[in-house]
């Protein structure tokens, strides 16, 4: 089978993207493993499709690299690129995604404003957060993140008996000056660290909202930098960290690295 694909990368994100609208394409596991393989297929850290919707522009299936389901905020950026390249939409589109509807736009330079869905509930254990952005994401603050064993570490977070049996996503997060945070990420499905994690990087900063960061927080990953906006609206007491955070933007580039065909 000769399949046509689309290689993008959001923050050093990568992944490859397909135009299934005409409904030709379905994948095993295996054949997902197969592509995103970076010695034996195209190489990514997920795969996706975009597929016909009954009443919104698009609807995104994604694909980690193991062939495990779940929203991924970076790659839904590409998507949005590629259907604007496509001509499906025209400057501002609403989609579906794992996690439900999304809307996103296209501003200057290659940025997509996306939308994510409100975060009603966040968990604090010690030190650390627990934050689902539409995916799970646990978040530790550390100093020197950039030394930070964050595979060693990361691995035995997202095994470990708390968030078993589906494990998670785990950021680990260095506070710098001027509203910044610096986001290290290991991802479940990818089993590795990735230049950078679109949940994991709204997660980490909602997480540095309740530490009394302001919207819009500013993040620089190993793949480039991002930012988030929000809104938090508090419930009781104005010291408590219970509230819902909503109008949640993850902004940043996504770009088409190259097109092809592939012999699957």
């Amino acid at each position: 089978m000769k399949l046509h694909f689309f290689k993008y990368q959001a923050t050093g994100n990568d992944f490859v993207l397909i135009d299934n609208r005409s409904a030709r394409h379905t994948f095993t596991t295996e054949q997902i493993e197969k592509i995103c393989h970076r010695k034996f297929g195209v190489g990514a850290d997920g795969l996706m499709l975009i597929e016909k919707h009954a009443s919104l522009d698009f609807n995104l299936v994604y694909y980690n690299s193991d062939g495990s389901q779940s929203l991924c905020g970076n790659g839904s950026r590409a998507a949005v690129s590629l259907a604007a390249s496509l001509g499906m939409l025209n400057g501002k589109t609403q989609f579906n995604a794992y996690d439900g509807a999304h809307a996103a736009e296209l501003l200057p330079a290659g940025i997509v404003k996306l939308k994510m869905n409100d975060v009603q509930k966040t968990s604090k254990t010690g030190d650390d957060y627990f934050i689902n952005t539409g995916s799970p994401h646990h978040i530790r603050f550390v100093q020197n993140v950039s030394q930070y064993p964050v595979v060693e570490e990361g691995r035995k977070i997202r095994y470990s008996d708390a968030y078993k049996p589906a494990g998670t996503n785990v950021n680990f997060v260095e506070i710098l000056p001027d509203n910044t945070i610096f986001v290290r990420t290991y991802e479940r499905g990818v089993e590795d660290e990735t230049l950078s994690c679109g949940t994991g990087v709204v997660a980490s900063a909602l997480a540095s909202a309740l530490k009394g960061f302001s919207s819009p927080v500013k993040i620089k990953t190993l793949g480039g930098d991002l930012s988030v906006a929000f809104t938090f609206s508090r419930s009781g007491s104005s010291v408590s960290q219970e509230g819902t955070f909503h109008d949640i933007f993850l902004i940043g580039p996504a770009k088409l690295v190259f097109e092809g065909d592939l012999e699957l």
